[in-house]
């Protein structure tokens, strides 16, 4: 059965592939799921290109790196998945569990770009003076 979120919505297949390939620690599928010149930003580093995103994916697969889909918001060809994450990595100081937000841009079936947050909740606006 395809991830989905609470409402049942429906991962894009290339993200489908993605998160199936990552948690089966298949890199060929991993890479497979991104255009040509695409674009992963993990942890602030930029991976240009599917040679670079191989590189780096042989390293999340080498550290055993799975995602739990918790939710998932469609918005045109973007699609925000939110993923308790695991793995081999050093956890010290990291919350348990650790959710990531994966932000997946798609096209012509294919990731162009993935941007990788661990997003902090939002704090109280303070109050304004008038």
């Amino acid at each position: 059965m395809p991830p989905t979120d609470s409402n049942g919505l429906l991962l894009p297949d290339a993200v489908e592939m993605f998160v199936r390939a990552l948690n089966d620690g298949d890199v060929a599928a991993v890479v497979g799921s991104f255009a040509e010149h695409a674009l992963v930003n993990d942890e602030l580093q930029e991976y240009w290109n599917r040679r670079a995103i191989g590189e780096w994916a042989s390293g999340q697969v080498c550290q055993r790196l799975s995602m739990g889909v918790r939710g998932v918001v469609r918005n045109g060809d973007h699609t925000v998945v939110t993923a308790a994450v695991d793995g081999t990595f050093d956890k010290r100081g990291l919350p348990n569990p650790l959710v990531l937000t994966f932000y997946f841009s798609c096209h012509a079936g294919k990731i162009v770009q993935l941007l990788i947050l661990r997003n902090e909740p939002a704090l109280p606006s303070p109050a304004r003076e008038a």
